[in-house]
C-alpha cells in the first residue's frame, strides 16, 4: 500500500509540476517545507511564484487487514490556476480502506440513482446474508 500511495503522490507532483505555459521559463519555488518524523509520519508544503500551492500530511496507522503492515494515511490538497483563469482547488485523503478520495468542485459527479434501482438496492440490503457454501 505504501508503494501505491507513493506512486499516487508522484503522479500528483508530476501533474502539478507540469509546464503551465509556453516557453522555457523557470518557475521559482518561493516556499517549501518538509518535516519527517522517525515513525514515518510527515508534513510537506510548497508554493511557487505562479500560484501553485500544495500541502500534505501523512500519518502512520495500523492496517485494516490482518495480513497488512502499518500504512500511511495521506491527507492534503493543491491549488493552481487553469489556463482559462479558473482557480482549481482539490483536497484528498488516501488510505488503505477507501483508497484515494479527491474532493473538488471541478470533478465530475455521478448521476443520481434512478428511484426504481434505489428501491431494489434498499430491499436487497434488508435480506439476510446467504448461507455459507459447502465447498
Amino acid at each position: 500500500m505504501k508503494t501505491r500511495v507513493f506512486i499516487l503522490l508522484s503522479v500528483v507532483a508530476l501533474a502539478v509540476a507540469a509546464p503551465q505555459g509556453p516557453g522555457d521559463k523557470v518557475i521559482a519555488i518561493i516556499k517549501q517545507d518538509f518535516d519527517q518524523q522517525p515513525d514515518g509520519s510527515y508534513v510537506y508544503s510548497y508554493e511557487t511564484e505562479n500560484g501553485i500551492k500544495a500541502d500534505e500530511t501523512g500519518t502512520l496507522k495500523k492496517a485494516s487487514g490482518p495480513d497488512s503492515n502499518d500504512v500511511i494515511v495521506a491527507q492534503g490538497g493543491f491549488s493552481y490556476t487553469a489556463p482559462d483563469g479558473t482557480v482549481i482547488n482539490l483536497q484528498y485523503v488516501a488510505d488503505d480502506e477507501n483508497g484515494f478520495k479527491p474532493e473538488a468542485k471541478h470533478l465530475p459527479t455521478p448521476p443520481p440513482i434512478p428511484p426504481a434501482i434505489q428501491k431494489a438496492l434498499d430491499y436487497l440490503a434488508t435480506l439476510p446474508p446467504p448461507p455459507p457454501s459447502r465447498s
